[in-house]
């Protein structure tokens, strides 16, 4: 893991230097976030643009879970593997990216994923139950990080991007089934649309550098 977390150390900063210059990039509540112990982050998603938008400002080594598709490819594949992402297979029952996911908060560390496993066009969607399952079973905090903007992001207009988290929760009191995953999965999707609408309000209002997100 020592390579994982030295990627993140230099990757970190060339990407938040690559964000801040092609996609003006605002956070709110960064400080929400532990600098130690399981987590698990959720996400939602309109383009390739948000993990590294969101990794660049996130102040530890996130061990994301990305489509079997994108392990596949051959430039963005071994890229992505050297930041510590594991890659899972969509629409199946993938025994070992489940094992993998346990793993990274078993050693205490922070899980990175979009639930809703597929880029949305215009807002958040509806959330599938992996993420949840994992901080059900295996009683860690859950943090939601919605952002705004990068669906209108294109090269060339560089449009504003920001990024709200909320507060630590906890979804452990579900009981460990599919109703339990699917009840604590309703949860997280709740937050991230809370968050996301505070960001499309705090956009409306010009993204005062100075706002907090609900908590």
């Amino acid at each position: 893991m020592k390579r994982v977390q030295a990627a993140w150390l230099v990757g970190r900063p060339i990407f938040a230097g690559l964000v801040k210059t092609f996609a003006p990039l605002r956070v709110y509540g960064h400080e929400r976030i532990p600098r130690e112990g399981p987590l698990v982050l959720c996400f939602n998603h309109f383009s390739w643009l948000d993990p590294w938008a969101i990794g660049s400002k996130i102040p530890r080594t996130v061990y994301y879970i990305a489509k079997q598709e994108a392990h596949d490819t051959p430039l963005m594949g071994p890229f992505i593997r050297l930041f510590g992402t594991y890659p899972i297979r969509r629409g199946e029952s993938d025994r070992e990216a489940i094992r993998a996911m346990r793993d990274v908060v078993r050693r205490g560390d922070a899980l990175g994923m979009f639930p809703e496993g597929t880029r949305q066009e215009r807002e958040p969607g509806p959330v599938r139950s992996g993420a949840a399952m994992i901080a059900v079973q295996e009683k860690v905090p859950v943090i939601c990080g919605a952002i705004h903007g990068t669906q209108d992001w294109r090269f060339g207009n560089f449009h504003p991007v920001s990024v709200a988290f909320g507060e630590p929760f906890t979804v452990h009191g579900h009981p460990r089934n599919s109703q339990g995953y699917r009840a604590a999965a309703e949860e997280i999707r709740e937050e991230l649309r809370r968050l996301w609408t505070f960001l499309v309000h705090t956009h409306e209002l010009g993204r005062p550098r100075v706002a907090k997100p609900p908590p």
